[in-house]
């Protein structure tokens, strides 16, 4: 245990370090990002060091792994994002637990969550993931509802009560337009998002980059940033 909370205290470090480094290069505060680690795959003990090294931010995309890891730490003081794509029949579980839902992409899932969140009682957050993949009304591979869908989907979420419109989020895209260059994607992403809070101020969440192009992220003017590797280490099987 003291050899893990060491070996994750030395990358947080280093990742701190990073997201310092390109505020200072963008002229932005360092108080404007948000940290968000992605602890996907890995145990609630993880979860517990890190809340020990101040982490109160944590990302799961999965259900199956996430309730029983929120459940196993329910006594911390931890806001809980769902970044994962998400089926309407595990609403119920992720609305239980989850204080952000970051992955909304359509009206089904938005009225789901609405009625999961009604039936507990909590408000969640909800962003809107843009797929900048996507052609015109289309999904994109990774989940997320396409730029010209997100007006609409935005006024759904802002009238379905038990939810808060929080903001935007994006995956750097892997084909399209956009493949290969995270900079311009998250530029665009800002677009979209200056244009969304033109119609809902509140809505000024930002959520881009990764462990590999947080740097670009936070250039471009994301205010979360959501990080795995980098702090937790290669995924177990993938190393």
């Amino acid at each position: 245990m003291t050899d893990r909370k060491a070996e994750l205290a030395a990358n947080l470090a280093q990742v701190e370090e990073r997201i310092a480094s390109a505020c200072a290069a963008a002229g932005r505060e360092r108080e404007e990002v948000t940290l968000v680690v992605v602890t996907k795959t890995y145990p609630a003990s993880d979860v517990r060091i890190l809340h020990e090294l101040g982490v109160r931010q944590v990302a799961e995309n999965r259900d199956q792994d996430a309730a029983p890891k929120a459940a196993a730490c329910a006594d911390l003081s931890l806001r809980w994002h769902f970044v994962g794509q998400l089926q309407t029949n595990k609403v119920r579980s992720v609305a239980s637990y989850a204080d952000f839902v970051q992955s909304v992409d359509r009206v089904k899932l938005v009225n789901a969550l609405s009625a999961a969140a009604g039936r507990d009682g909590r408000e969640l957050g909800c962003l809107i993931q843009v797929a900048l993949d996507a052609e015109s009304g289309e999904r994109g591979e990774r989940g997320g509802v396409a730029p010209d869908g997100v007006e609409e989907l935005a006024a759904a979420v802002e009238s379905a009560p038990g939810l808060r419109l929080a903001g935007l989020m994006t995956v750097a895209p892997l084909a399209g337009p956009f493949a290969g260059r995270q900079r311009a994607a998250f530029d665009r992403l800002m677009e979209i998002s200056s244009r969304l809070r033109g119609n809902h101020p509140a809505a000024n969440m930002v959520s881009a980059g990764m462990s590999a192009d947080l740097e670009d992220a936070v250039a471009a003017g994301a205010t979360h940033v959501r990080v795995g590797t980098a702090v937790l280490g290669v995924r177990p099987g993938l190393g």
